[in-house]
């Protein structure tokens, strides 16, 4: 049996990915809310495929439970923030978590940390946490990281098919934890050591983040000169050896916006692109505040109350906020002391901001100003809606040239 710790994003998925696959499940989460809505039959979060894969998982007989389990392999799949000062690494969360298995697990068990954590985390918090607890390392507890590598809105398929890194102290061990994700990954999964399976995965998070940021920075100059960024990033690509990402408003989620930061904690000498990068990065949302306010004066609009924002999430056609570049625009807002903007996002039902609405049709009918945040299909789809408004498109919604579009 397996238990899974953490049943938020990142571990539910997995855990309901092995159970419709034949590995004998029990999920473990300290929040009984989440736990209870479960054993319901009813998921925690939006994604497409989940409710199917969730009927699957039930019909092979996963179980739900706030009590960690005495079992022989345990997988560790909680958050990992960052201290907004320091840069550092918080792994508050998975010591907890570890200690917590500490108590109740066997002799000879694996204890797989799934979360994604900076170089060095392990050595740093997860060994000496198991050696308090008088066990031995590599005899009475196996270490292992199996950094996830999904994306919030294909993360069904990207379970099933995005390549995985097994990092153990012990081959035969990281061979017997492959064998586990190869119930179900169909991609190829690399063995090696932790330290280098910790290091690939923030590697692999901080290459897009520079990429992005180069990509807004690029967007800025030609701003200044009146150039087209898509244009030119849409020629430059056509070089075999280049390809530019897109900018946007900002960066989210829980991946591109935090795991960089990790390194340029940890090596803050060493890491003056990747630092320079993520300012840049973190720059955008105060840039589109500005664009929305020379707009405003190019076309007359005095109010901000006729300005409204789309988009809540941090990405497309997905109902996950977290570090998304409109809250961060609407904190920055709200430091000038100016009025909350009008929002509407159609995937996110409660109240999360002030002038926050939940029909498209009435969202639309007290704005002028429309910021498209978010390229929701919604958005696409209803672009013939927009008619006769001012559009500011942070994610170039609008493929071709439209009377008063504007962009980054």
């Amino acid at each position: 049996m397996v238990n899974v710790i953490g049943l938020g994003y990142i571990g539910l998925p997995t855990a309901l990915m092995m159970a419709a696959h034949g590995v004998e499940i029990v999920g473990t989460d300290y929040n009984s809310e989440l736990v209870a809505t479960l054993k319901s039959g009813k998921t925690t979060f939006k994604e497409d495929g989940l409710d199917e894969l969730f009927a699957q998982a039930l019909n092979r007989g996963i179980e739900f439970s706030t009590e960690y389990q005495k079992t022989d392999t345990y997988i560790v799949s909680v958050p990992t923030p960052y201290d907004s000062f320091s840069k550092k690494i918080d792994a508050c969360y998975v010591i907890s978590a570890v200690k917590s298995v500490m108590k109740v697990c066997a002799k000879g068990a694996v204890v797989v940390i799934e979360s994604t954590v900076s170089p060095g985390t392990i050595d740093k918090f997860v060994r000496p946490v198991i050696e308090e607890n008088g066990f031995e390392i590599g005899k009475d507890i196996h270490l292992v990281h199996a950094p996830e590598r999904i994306i919030p809105g294909n993360m069904i398929y990207e379970l099933l098919h995005n390549n995985r890194t097994i990092g153990a102290d012990d081959v035969s061990v990281g061979e017997k934890v492959k064998g586990l994700y190869a119930s179900f990954c169909q991609g190829e999964i690399v063995v090696t050591d932790i330290r280098t399976a910790e290091m690939t995965k923030v590697v692999e998070n901080t290459f897009r983040a520079v990429n992005i940021a180069f990509a807004n920075e690029l967007a800025k100059i030609c701003r200044h000169d009146d150039m087209d960024v898509y244009e030119i990033i849409r020629i430059c690509n056509m070089h075999p050896r280049v390809n530019i990402l897109q900018p946007g408003p900002g960066v989210g989620g829980h991946c591109i916006s935090v795991d960089p930061w990790f390194l340029v904690g940890d090596y803050p000498s060493l890491t003056k692109v990747i630092g320079e990068s993520m300012a840049v990065n973190d720059s955008m949302p105060d840039y589109v505040l500005n664009r929305i306010h020379e707009i405003m004066q190019m076309n007359g609009i005095t109010d901000v109350k006729k300005v409204g924002l789309y988009g809540l999430t941090y990405k497309e056609n997905v109902d996950d906020c977290r570090e998304s570049p409109t809250l961060q625009l609407l904190e920055s807002q709200k430091r000038h002391l100016a009025e909350p903007l009008k929002v509407y996002d159609p995937f996110i039902s409660e109240d999360m901001v002030e002038n926050q609405y939940h029909n498209f049709d009435s969202f639309l009918s007290d704005v002028e100003l429309v910021v498209i945040l978010v390229g929701h299909n919604e958005i696409k789809e209803n672009l013939d809606k927009l008619k006769g408004k001012i559009v500011l498109d942070t994610r170039k919604v609008f493929k071709a040239p439209a009377e008063n579009v504007y962009y980054l």
